[in-house]
Parts: structure tokens; sequence; C-alpha cells
């Protein structure tokens, strides 16, 4: 028997990184489109999805902030980087036949529609994929607090944040072989222990909207559908 949902409208938070696979930068054509198999696969299933994406691949604000750039010019340029990002994803959505629509907190009129929450909202009723790019529209902003922003505005029952790890560690698993997996945590427990699941503005705004957040291995295949049909893997934080 098929499996079925477990949540019927999710946020799914994709960092830059994400897209460039084993590249040192850009993005992976082909990964992209692996990628966007696995969205599509929940997609048919009927679940309504929003997605936020970073853009450290093509160009990190706040590391170029510290070089001595402007932080919010360098802000700025990280949100169009993350437009970038959503354009490619779009085209990988849209090659295999799920219909996509971009939604912009910064204006681009020509190559995507600007961020509006109730056209958000619609576009997902009618069985669209909604990437949602530019951050927040604001400098000083990770794109971590734009997922919690948007899955609190477009009233996502989970939000989903994909990583190259299996979950939340209490040291980084990539340099402490003793480190140890969360399976379940609650926010204050993220935010007092600096475990860096979201910055703290994120999950103090999960916190207050009662959205619970999933931290998985995004390359593993098949994980996206395993979290939507309420299996599990990863960590868990939740009131």
């Amino acid at each position: 028997m098929a499996q079925e949902p477990k949540y019927h409208r999710i946020l799914l938070k994709l960092s830059g990184e994400a897209l460039k696979a084993d590249r040192e930068y850009g993005i992976d054509p082909i990964y992209i489109k692996t990628l966007a198999r696995q969205i599509r696969e929940v997609h048919v299933m009927g679940v309504q999805i929003g997605i936020v994406i970073g853009g450290g691949n093509i160009f990190r604000g706040a590391s170029e902030a510290a070089s001595h750039m402007n932080r919010s010019v360098a802000d700025s340029i990280g949100m169009i980087a993350t437009v970038i990002n959503s354009l490619m994803l779009q085209d990988a959505l849209e090659g295999i036949g799920s219909p996509t629509r971009v939604l912009s907190a910064v204006e681009m009129r020509a190559v995507c529609e600007p961020y509006i929450r109730r056209r958000a909202v619609r576009h997902m009723e009618k069985g669209r994929i909604v990437i949602l790019a530019g951050g927040t529209g604001n400098p000083f902003f990770t794109t971590d607090s734009a997922a919690a922003l948007r899955a609190s505005e477009l009233d996502a029952e989970i939000l989903i944040k994909a990583t190259k790890v299996d979950g939340v560690y209490n040291a980084d698993p990539n340099k402490d072989p003793s480190a140890v997996r969360y399976e379940k945590l609650d926010y204050q427990d993220a935010i007092s222990r600096n475990l860096r699941v979201m910055d703290t503005s994120a999950l103090s705004l999960c916190r207050d909207s009662h959205i619970p957040i999933i931290v998985f291995n995004l390359l593993e295949q098949g994980n996206i559908r395993r979290v939507v049909c309420g299996e599990t893997i990863g960590t868990l934080v939740t009131d």
C-alpha cells in the first residue's frame, strides 16, 4: 500500500550549498535534477510545498561583509543569488512536469512574481510548487529566518530543513567521531545549547508559531518523502 502523507503543507528549507553537490561553488545541473525528482515525489502525493533556498553556493553575504564589504550591500547580493538558485530549481521541476512559481521578496518582475502571501497560498492551493526567493527582502536576516517567516505566514504544518548530515549533533560529526545525534529537542534547548539548528531568530519564530522543525540528510534518496510521511528520521525540534 502506498504511504499517505502525514503533513499536507510543508516548508522545505534548502541551503545553497546543497545545489552545488561536490563542486566548490555554483550549481550541479545533474544533482538539481535529482533533487527535483525527490520534490516531485512528494508533490504528486498531493502535498502543498513551499521552498526557501539559500544563496551560499554563489555568494555568502555574511562572509563578504566580514571581509570589509558593507553588510547591507553584501546581504542584498546574497538575496539576488537566491533568485538565481530558485530559477534553476524551477526549470528543473518544470522539466519533469511539476508546475512551479517563483515569488521573490526582492522584486524582479521580468523573471519572477513579487512575494505576496495570498498569492503564494493561492498557488499552493492550485497545486503549484512555490519557491520563495529573496530571503526576507531585508539585510541582516538569514534564509533560515526567511524559512521560519514564510512557514508562519503560509500556515505550514512543518518546516523541514535539508542538510548534509542526518540530524543535529552535540558536536560537528565531521570533526568529532564521538558526536551524538539528538532524536528530539525542544526549541529552548536548541537555542541555549547553541546547536546551530537554525539561527536564534528563526528558532524563536518557529517556537512562537508552534511550527515543528525536522533536520535531515538530503543526500539520502527518498528522505523528503520519508519525512513527509512521518517516518522517524533526523532530529525533531518541537515544543
